[in-house]
């Protein structure tokens, strides 16, 4: 067994104490496991968000699937063109190619496990995006990054009417 192993079909091994964890002003990051084979591999992290943490806004990647379990709270989450909340308990699996964003519900904060079933670097991507929210990067560096992480930012009329976490 590997711990927080990359390029290994081996099982892969995060204690909660050892795992790399990121914040910003308004989640807090923690790098779970990456792993890389032939099958595509997987990256998992968890996020609480603190009330009123705007998330991600709508994209879709087109290669993996995002998989969300929240652990605890609540997380407001578009799907498509369909805003809905996910509370504790709740899981949501999220195909290539389809328009998604999340935030912790109004009123609410979240803590929820992520999964995808294709490495993509995504740690590389989280490390960036929590500079940029912590101002040390530049946020056209997201961007840029589109399809070096298979992250496509994509405009959303249903999340934009959405009712805004508080």
């Amino acid at each position: 067994m590997t711990e927080n192993a990359i390029d290994s079909p081996l099982p892969v091994l995060t204690r909660h104490a050892d795992a790399e964890t990121t914040v910003d002003p308004s989640s807090v990051m923690r790098l779970l496991g990456e792993g890389r084979h032939a099958g595509g591999g997987f990256t998992s992290y968890r996020s609480s968000f603190a009330e009123g943490a705007v998330g991600a806004p709508a994209h879709f990647h087109t290669k993996a699937t995002e998989l969300f379990f929240v652990l605890g709270g609540a997380l407001r989450v578009l799907v498509g063109d369909e805003v809905t909340v996910l509370r504790d308990g709740d899981f949501l699996a999220v195909p290539p190619h389809t328009p998604h964003a999340f935030a912790a519900a109004p009123g609410s904060t979240a803590d929820v496990l992520f999964v995808f079933d294709r490495h993509m670097d995504r740690f590389a991507y989280l490390r960036l995006l929590n500079r940029v929210m912590r101002g040390e990067a530049d946020p056209k560096e997201i961007a840029e990054s589109a399809r070096r992480f298979d992250n496509h930012y994509v405009e959303s009329a249903a999340w934009s009417a959405a009712p805004q976490a508080s």
